[in-house]
């Protein structure tokens, strides 16, 4: 009788310890810390450089991690870096591509991995992305237009600095500004300066150049336009330069009157809301396709 105690009790014993190491499992994996990954075409652009820090500052608040990579606007090394991410078993991964549609191949293997995708800025030509976070850029280029008809009146010969071939932003912005332009300005010269300030200095020189006459240069971001500004006052000329994001520096020209305007992006918004749409995603509720950000015209105060 004793040894039948003896074994019942060693039994409800053991039956216990397996439940309470269940319990701790279970436990351990509902507080399993949320995990999200984000590529980000470049960390060598003020713009970007405040995106990223908005996502992880928003991470932070949010008690989630976060792994940023920095794709250096190569986007072999982007492919490369969204692999490894996928590898680590993220939770949702958000891209700033670098091309559009070179991440394509990327976005599909996160698909297939079961990984949640949100594009941040620019957007991907293949694959299956949940929700795009962005400016409208079209508008963006339109505005820029404008403008400078406003400034110039029409028929005014002006050019273009065009940013990373293959970017969703170049060809967006490059589509609204000629849908004004074409019509009420006269476009002499486009060249691609892959958002970068020295190309910029270096393209707009050529520009001027080869095209005296120019009486203002529309830069698709603010780097490639203080580039533009440095060009015009090494050749002693008095040209306008509309830049694109309201980056700290191009708010400055603004300011200092050496840039005419730039149509101010907020990288950091975007960053707080990607992050808070991934958070979603992870919860299971439901997210727009598509989350515009407001662009503003910004001229000196």
């Amino acid at each position: 009788m004793l040894k039948k105690l003896a074994l019942s009790c060693m039994i409800g014993a053991a039956l216990l310890s397996v439940a309470g190491c269940g319990s701790d499992q279970d436990a351990a994996s509902s507080d399993k810390k949320i995990t999200i990954g984000f590529s980000i075409s470049t960390q060598n652009n003020p713009f970007f450089v405040k995106m990223a820090d908005s996502v992880k500052a928003e991470a932070a608040k949010q008690g989630v991690d976060v792994k940023i990579v920095d794709a250096q606007n190569d986007p072999a090394k982007q492919a490369n870096d969204v692999s490894d991410l996928i590898e680590q078993g993220v939770n949702v991964l958000i891209v700033n591509p670098v091309d559009s549609a070179a991440i394509g191949n990327s976005v599909v293997a996160a698909n297939d991995a079961k990984i949640p995708v949100i594009t941040i800025d620019r957007s991907s030509d293949s694959g299956e992305v949940v929700t795009h976070i962005a400016s409208n850029n079209i508008k963006g280029g339109e505005m820029a237009a404008d403008f400078l008809v406003q400034k110039l009146g029409e028929g005014a010969e002006v050019a273009e600095l065009e940013g990373i071939p293959g970017a969703s932003a170049t060809r967006e912005r490059g589509q609204g500004f000629h849908n004004i332009a074409d019509k009420k300005l006269k476009v002499v010269a486009k060249q691609n300066a892959d958002f970068d300030r020295s190309k910029g200095l270096t393209v707009a020189e050529n520009m001027l150049q080869a095209n005296p006459n120019i009486k203002a240069i529309f830069a698709q971001n603010d780097e490639m336009a203080l580039g533009a500004i440095s060009a015009a006052k090494s050749a002693g000329k008095n040209i306008l330069v509309v830049g694109f994001d309201g980056t700290e520096d191009g708010v400055k020209a603004v300011n200092s009157g050496d840039m005419i305007a730039t149509i101010a992006q907020q990288p950091d918004q975007m960053g707080v809301i990607g992050v808070d749409t991934a958070l979603k995603l992870v919860k299971g509720e439901k997210v727009e396709k598509s989350i515009p950000i407001d662009l503003k015209l910004v001229t000196k105060q």
